[in-house]
């Protein structure tokens, strides 16, 4: 059930499946670099105003699925309109900054983007841009990113399967909510509506 928080900017009602905790795997692979597992946690959130932030941290893993160091970390504003198109500007560790564009999905939580702007400081690795495809899929968030450079055409080289986690914000609010008079005597109880033994 995708959940639209009271304070939420109504421009940004159409994302928000988007808002929360997400973590998961995924995978890797582009010409000259190291094919790998990596895992992911990404976070949307909002203050009210026009926009999402967002930021992603990825990690490489080893065979056992441990960490074993920093792959990838971006942040970024998120925007979209009134006709659907969504706009992102997004910072990347690698040394590059970029300017997306893309389209909400009519009827359905995806949504499609391109880069249309990329500036890169001199130590960053080579990178022309970029196409992703974000999707929301039985309350998972999923993505495929692409991406060229001037020697490689445009190509995918990262996916990842993300679930939303629950923030222990959300879980005290909630447990607040419930009544200290509850019927059978029990102040507390499981999100799937066994009561909390503690």
């Amino acid at each position: 059930m995708i959940e639209i928080p009271s304070d939420l900017h109504p421009d940004l009602v159409p994302l928000a499946f988007l808002l929360g905790k997400w973590e998961g795997a995924g995978v890797a692979d582009f010409p000259g670099a190291e094919k790998c597992n990596f895992g992911q946690e990404v976070v949307f959130s909002h203050d009210g105003r026009d926009f999402l932030e967002y930021s992603s941290h990825s990690w490489v893993l080893d065979a056992e699925g441990k960490m074993v160091r920093p792959l990838e970390s971006e942040t970024g504003f998120w925007r979209i309109d009134k006709d659907r198109k969504v706009e992102i500007v997004m910072v990347r560790d690698q040394g590059v900054a970029e300017v997306w564009y893309g389209e909400l999905a009519d009827q359905k939580p995806q949504i499609d983007l391109a880069t249309d702007a990329v500036a890169r400081t001199e130590a960053s690795g080579p990178y022309s841009g970029g196409k992703r495809l974000y999707g929301y899929v039985k309350g998972d968030l999923m993505w495929v990113g692409e991406k060229a450079t001037p020697e490689v055409p445009l190509r995918p080289y990262m996916s990842a399967h993300l679930k939303k986690i629950a923030d222990q914000k959300s879980l005290q609010e909630w447990a607040a909510s419930l009544p200290e008079d509850a019927p059978d005597g029990v102040a507390f109880y499981n999100p799937d509506g066994t009561p909390y033994t503690g």
